[in-house]
């Protein structure tokens, strides 16, 4: 399903703990990490989409989890063009993400990367909140940033203390 400016929808996960650290995902078979993250089908919402990645990427279910936000519209990437499938109509150019806080709630054993005959992540583990800006893939690098700016006040009251502030003095 790519929309007509060429995105694909998607949804994007952080997963939180009690210390705000993020879950961090080793893809399958490769040296890049992510959070998890995936496709909505046709038939489903975004909320919908986020809790089927959940249990399909890392086996969570929807009790091992506590819904914290969900960013406030759609943000983008493109892929690179050495990415795009110039075969595939339509051309999908990248991806526009909904993007979901989440805390855990479970324990670690809940974490579980083998469900699925063809697993999504091979390792996994607790990263500080805004590590995964240096770590992830470049074009991914500013929808990453949009994400976690955009949840840090839910997660740290001292960040909405300090963005309140700006806004006071740009009046």
């Amino acid at each position: 399903m790519i929309d007509k400016d060429g995105f694909r929808p998607n949804v994007g996960i952080i997963l939180c703990n009690e210390e705000n650290q993020v879950l961090w995902a080793q893809r399958a078979q490769h040296d890049s990490w992510q959070f998890p993250q995936g496709g909505i089908k046709s038939n489903e919402t975004p909320e919908q989409a986020a809790y089927r990645e959940l249990m399909e990427e890392v086996g969570l279910k929807p009790e091992h989890v506590e819904l914290l936000a969900t960013t406030r519209g759609w943000l983008r990437y493109r892929l690179p063009k050495r990415y795009l499938r110039y075969g595939n109509k339509p051309l999908c150019i990248g991806q526009k993400q909904r993007w979901f806080l989440m805390r855990f709630t479970g324990s670690t054993e809940d974490v579980k990367l083998d469900l699925y005959e063809k697993p999504e992540f091979d390792d996994w583990r607790w990263v500080d909140y805004w590590k995964p800006v240096e770590d992830i893939v470049f074009f991914k690098r500013r929808v990453y940033e949009k994400a976690l700016h955009e949840f840090a006040p839910v997660l740290f009251p001292e960040y909405r203390r300090r963005a309140n502030r700006k806004k006071s003095s740009n009046s």
